[in-house]
């Protein structure tokens, strides 16, 4: 699904993904808030068009660009016991000791922080885990 918002003009720029990170105090006051703030907290972004349309910004100093966006699914790891399709579930950040891992990318996931909560749309599949772990990748909204 398409949605509007706005970005930093330097950074509108069709195909490029971002991270939501989430509201700012300082924009508390501007009338454009609702169009900024309308994304998911943590949720990975693409580009899919940028629009003519510009706005001035207090945050961004060459203003803002109109664009449509769409979600990009993310994966990240749980522990076995949580991966059930369909749950909602509160994320835990995985804790690992062995640097060079090939699953650092996807037990370091961009934009995810401890506690938030998300659903499982997908079993991807178990990760071989160097320390033992029981993980499972997933794919999530």
């Amino acid at each position: 699904m398409v949605v509007i918002t706005l970005i930093g003009e330097h950074l509108a720029k069709e195909g490029e993904e971002f991270v939501y990170r989430g509201p700012l105090t300082e924009c508390r006051d501007c009338k454009l808030k609702g169009v900024c703030f309308n994304l998911d907290p943590g949720g990975l972004y693409r580009i899919k068009s940028v629009r003519s349309v510009h706005h001035e910004c207090r945050i961004h100093e060459e203003g803002v660009r109109v664009v449509e966006v769409v979600k990009v699914p993310q994966k990240c790891v749980v522990p076995h016991k949580y991966a059930l399709e369909g749950s909602t579930i509160t994320y835990d950040v995985v804790r690992c000791k062995t640097l060079g891992c090939a699953n650092y990318q996807i037990c370091h996931p961009k934009g995810l922080e401890k506690n938030m909560r998300f659903r499982v749309a997908k079993i991807d599949r178990e990760l071989k885990c160097p320390e033992g772990q029981r993980l499972v990748a997933i794919v999530i909204e």
